[in-house]
């Protein structure tokens, strides 16, 4: 009897994979293309650290990144994106690079301000260059865009996060990997030691670099979470400098990385088992 019990568990489960497999064949390119690149992922994680002053203790951080306008993403998700993120109502936002997919293609440049300005978070707005960023003679249409958006452009340089009660910590942020010439050291300069920072490596590999300075937390994008995870293989596009490290939390001696796996696409307009994804952290002083 459970012999028969067995093989009929397997014949079933055989059929399931089966049918799985046909559904996939016939749905999953609808799937990937138009459901799930507009379902997006609110992941919501605590940061615990004990150089997290008393102050900043339930202080939250919104994350997004990889918006790619003009690939697949689009000015309306864009709003979408910044109602999701101001319902959310974090303290500090942070965008971590390429924001359109090709900067000087892109003609609707002078509408993408007035919507990121709409995005309310007291404690400041910071952003970081991507490698689309810089491409296509992009560097200085994204400064632009951003600085009129209100938003902090880090460029190997930090800045420091101050509260009435004196308790701060410090947003650094260096410039993209592949593009660019990214300076931990130069980034890290005016950062007092024993400060808490926050690191922004639009690369999230490079921090196989930044945790030789002993940085609490880097926040990276680039990867998409591979765009499209395989079962039983993984992420089936790995970018240079998101081989090793492409969707949440990593450990590196001191430094505890998280790769977001970005909004938009790139290459080619589909997800599968990467969903967009806005993150929020919410800080909390440990011990």
């Amino acid at each position: 009897m459970k012999h028969n019990c067995t093989r009929r568990s397997f014949l079933k489960n055989g059929l399931g994979i089966t049918a799985a497999l046909l559904f996939s064949a016939a749905g999953g390119k609808y799937y990937s293309e138009r459901i799930e690149t507009k379902w997006i992922d609110i992941q919501h994680h605590t940061i615990n650290n004990n150089l997290i002053p008393k102050g900043f203790s339930q202080v939250k951080i919104a994350q997004f990144s990889d918006t790619h306008l003009g690939f697949q993403f689009q000015l309306e998700d864009l709003l979408k994106t910044v109602q999701i993120i101001n319902r959310l109502q974090p303290d500090l936002i942070i965008f971590t690079g390429d924001l359109m997919d090709r900067p000087n293609e892109y003609k609707l440049q002078n509408q993408i301000p007035p919507i990121l300005k709409s995005l309310k978070a007291p404690l400041g707005k910071f952003c970081i260059y991507g490698n689309h960023d810089h491409g296509g003679y992009g560097s200085q249409i994204y400064r632009d865009i951003m600085y009129a958006s209100g938003f902090q452009v880090l460029l190997n340089s930090s800045f420091e996060v101050k509260l009435i009660n004196g308790d701060s910590i410090y947003i650094a942020g260096i410039d993209d990997a592949m593009l660019g010439k990214p300076d931990v050291g130069k980034a890290l300069a005016e950062v007092p030691k024993g400060a808490f920072t926050i690191l922004l490596s639009h690369a999230p590999d490079y921090a196989d670099q930044t945790k030789l300075f002993n940085v609490p937390l880097q926040l990276s994008g680039h990867s998409h979470g591979g765009q499209v995870q395989i079962p039983f293989y993984g992420a089936l596009v790995k970018p240079p400098f998101a081989e090793k490290y492409y969707e949440g939390f990593y450990q590196l001696e001191k430094t505890q990385l998280y790769v977001n796996r970005g909004l938009g696409t790139t290459r080619m307009p589909y997800r599968f088992l990467s969903r967009p994804e806005i993150t929020i952290f919410e800080l909390n002083q440990e011990g």
